[in-house]
């Protein structure tokens, strides 16, 4: 069965471009022009993401949101913004969103995050449909709310971060290349950049180990990185 992307998008055109470029990419998909019925579809249990805009009739996508996950509907959802400020961010941020885009966006980046999410969300069924937690050694990843612990200290990540962290999460003592990496985590092939991995590796590092004595992200020579459960 294909997997199936709901749109919440008051702008037509925007709705039936995403709409065009979704179904190329072998997505089932619906629409719902306003937030009201737009909430209403969303918690009809049809969907696998929602695509969400902000400014919408009716109710707002903050406000969908927000009763999204006060009915405790775990749904992946991408929020779509015009507004790339701080406040909006951290709104939908707080309220349960999982990603977010700003317009104008990249239809490859927009893609990019919903193969991302599909893949976090579909390929942890136990994570996704239960406690929804991916656990290293003293480290904690809430997939759906997005915080990220180590022992009882809160790590603040940014998207892309929270990504690469799930990623590695998800193939923990497993190697990965940075070529690997880029494909999975950026979607798209970044011409050799791999520089960009080692960056964010660096990024992480600093968040995630540096002070503890057990480090999780290790390099492996020649390859690229793993994230490695700690020895008992």
């Amino acid at each position: 069965m294909n997997e199936r992307v709901l749109v919440i998008e008051d702008e037509e055109s925007i709705a039936r471009i995403l709409q065009l470029e979704l179904e190329h990419e072998g997505y089932e998909v619906g629409h719902a022009a306003d937030g009201r019925s737009g909430f209403m579809q969303a918690t009809s249990g049809e969907w696998d993401l929602v695509l969400l805009d902000v400014m919408l009739p009716e109710l707002n996508g903050i406000e969908v949101l927000r009763r999204l996950r006060q009915a405790g509907n775990p749904i992946p959802v991408i929020l779509i913004t015009a507004r790339d400020t701080v406040p909006d961010k951290v709104s939908g941020f707080e309220h349960g969103a999982n990603d977010y885009v700003t317009k104008p966006f990249a239809m490859e980046e927009l893609l990019a995050r919903v193969r991302n999410l599909l893949r976090i969300f579909q390929q942890n069924p136990k994570e996704s449909e239960g406690s929804d937690l991916l656990k290293i050694g003293d480290l904690t990843v809430e997939l759906r709310t997005r915080k990220v612990f180590r022992k009882e200290l809160a790590i603040d990540l940014t998207p892309r971060e929270f990504e690469l962290l799930v990623y590695l999460a998800q193939h923990k003592n497993e190697e990965k290349s940075r070529e690997e990496i880029l494909s999975e985590v950026w979607g798209y092939d970044f011409m050799g950049e791999t520089n960009l991995v080692d960056v964010y590796i660096r990024y992480l590092r600093q968040k995630l180990d540096k002070g503890f004595r057990h480090k999780l992200i290790h390099t492996v020579r020649g390859v690229g990185y793993m994230m490695k459960e700690p020895e008992a």
